[in-house]
Formats: C-alpha cells, sequence, structure tokens
C-alpha cells in the first residue's frame, strides 16, 4: 500500500504560479522531504530532483574547481568520486548514483568536449529522460515523459520554421520521438491523435514574445500537475507535484522580463550553433 502523508500534506503552505514569494527554497524544501518521507519516496523525489545533478556533472567535468548548486541530491565530493571510479574503471561505490552517470562520463572522456555544450546538454537530457520515464510510479513516469514530449515537439517545430535538421535535434527514443523522426515532413510529424495537447503546442509555440512563450508553456505544465493529483491529495505523486510547482516558480521570481528576453534568445541561439536562425 502506498504511504499517505496526511499531515504533510495539510501543513503544506499554499502558493500559485505567480506568487511574489515562495515558503521554501528548492534546496529548504529537499531538507524538509528528507526527513518526512519514507526511503522508497525519498527516492521518487530524487529522481526528480537529479536534473540538478546533472548539470553539476556537467560543470565539473569542465572544471573541477567550480562551485556547484546545492539543490541537487549528491554532494561535490560524491560527484568527483564517481567521475574519479568511472576514470579507473571501477563499479560506483555508491549504490544511489544513476547508472547513466557512468554513461555519461564515459562518452564525456572518450569524446572531444569543447565547443560542444549543446550536443552534452542533449546527451544528458536523452539519458536522464529515460531514467525518469523508468519509474514504477506511473504518475512520475508520466511527468517525465510529458517534459520530453513537451521539450521534443517544440524543438521540431522551431526546427522546421529554421530549416534546421529535425532528427537531429529530437532527444531519446520513446515512442513520440521515434515517430517524430520518421516523419519530419509530416504536418503533425505523424503524431495523429497520439499526443491530445499537440494542437496546444503548436498555439504555444507561436507566441512572439518569448519571455511570454516561456511563461505560458510553464503554465501548461502546472495545469498539467494540478489536473494528474486531483484525486490523489495525500499520496507521494502530490509532493512530489508541489515540489515541482515549487521549482517551477522559482525559476520565474528568478527571472524578471528583461532577464528572462535574454536567457531564452541564448537558448535558442544555441540549440545548434552551427544555423545561423534569420531575422524576421
Amino acid at each position: 500500500m502506498n504511504n499517505q502523508y496526511y499531515y504533510f500534506v495539510t501543513g503544506l503552505p499554499d502558493f500559485s504560479f505567480d506568487s511574489p514569494k515562495l515558503p521554501f527554497t528548492i534546496a529548504e524544501f529537499r531538507t524538509v522531504l528528507n526527513e518526512a518521507l519514507q526511503p522508497k519516496d525519498k527516492a521518487l523525489v530524487n529522481r526528480y530532483l537529479l536534473q540538478y545533478d546533472n548539470e553539476n556533472l556537467i560543470a565539473l567535468l569542465k572544471n573541477d574547481k567550480t562551485t556547484l548548486s546545492n539543490k541537487g541530491v549528491f554532494s561535490s565530493e560524491q560527484l568527483k568520486a564517481a567521475v574519479a571510479e568511472v576514470q579507473a574503471d571501477t563499479k560506483f561505490s555508491n549504490e544511489n548514483v544513476p547508472a547513466y552517470f557512468a554513461d555519461y562520463i564515459n562518452v564525456w572522456l572518450a569524446e572531444e568536449t569543447e565547443n560542444e555544450t549543446e550536443v552534452w546538454e542533449d546527451l544528458m537530457a536523452s539519458f536522464y529522460m529515460d531514467y525518469g520515464m523508468d519509474s514504477r510510479n506511473s504518475f512520475i513516469a508520466r511527468w517525465f515523459e510529458f517534459n520530453l514530449n513537451i521539450g521534443n515537439i517544440l524543438s521540431a517545430i522551431y526546427s522546421r520554421k529554421y530549416n534546421m535538421p529535425i532528427a537531429e535535434i529530437i532527444v531519446s527514443n520513446n515512442e513520440t520521438a521515434k515517430t517524430i523522426r520518421e516523419n519530419v515532413n509530416a504536418r503533425d510529424f505523424g503524431l495523429g491523435s497520439d499526443i491530445d495537447y499537440f494542437e496546444t503546442l503548436v498555439r504555444l509555440s507561436e507566441e512572439t514574445d518569448i519571455y511570454e512563450r516561456e511563461r505560458k508553456i510553464d503554465e501548461f505544465r502546472w495545469k498539467w500537475l494540478t489536473e494528474n493529483t486531483e484525486f490523489n491529495v495525500f499520496g507521494i505523486e502530490y509532493i512530489f507535484a508541489w515540489l515541482c510547482k515549487l521549482q517551477i516558480a522559482e525559476r520565474w521570481i528568478n527571472l524578471n522580463a528583461e532577464k528572462g528576453e535574454q536567457v531564452f534568445r541564448e537558448l535558442i541561439a544555441d540549440l545548434k550553433s552551427e544555423v545561423e536562425v534569420p531575422k524576421e
């Protein structure tokens, strides 16, 4: 039987997508969860928080003196130990370190890494999404796949618009990713009725203001979280969704309109650095 967290959930403070102030930072809430959750549920939450460890690992591989984020699951020492163990061709001593870390480190050590930032981020995203979708919790697996599909569909739409190689930009190998690669010339990339939010993403992609478009995409994610936890408000799924919403809200509090415009223009410019995006 799944754990139910009646008192914990009842005590969670309310906040909204547009809240000017949040009850916790991600790092603070991670500490709270470590004390409140049962081990198997803590592992589910950690699966999501690995996104910060992914960023830390890439930063560490680039520069082992860099300061790492405290939002992730693993310390700087643990990540350095993982790198050292892969270099020494030994098994991870920490069984909680995901196997895809070793796969990623091995590829990094074997390849030329300079000036290929977007390639390495795409590879990490693919490993991470596959790991997330492998979760035994169906809600969490669906959340990972939902985000993977959003990213791939939007990437396909923008790639078509700017005459970029669609198949090369799609990450992972779930059914949606495979269908897009096999149907790059179809209007709907062959997705048809398989993705019921495809037309929603098409409309969102048409928003010309980059900052507003990204906010609307995150609002779409927020709505999905709300709708999919409506009837399970005391389980780990609700707590997981609360964490995801906190991460979304924290992101926007940390980005004002001017900074957001700059950041997202840089993201699009870096999508494929060798492709020049025509001015409109």
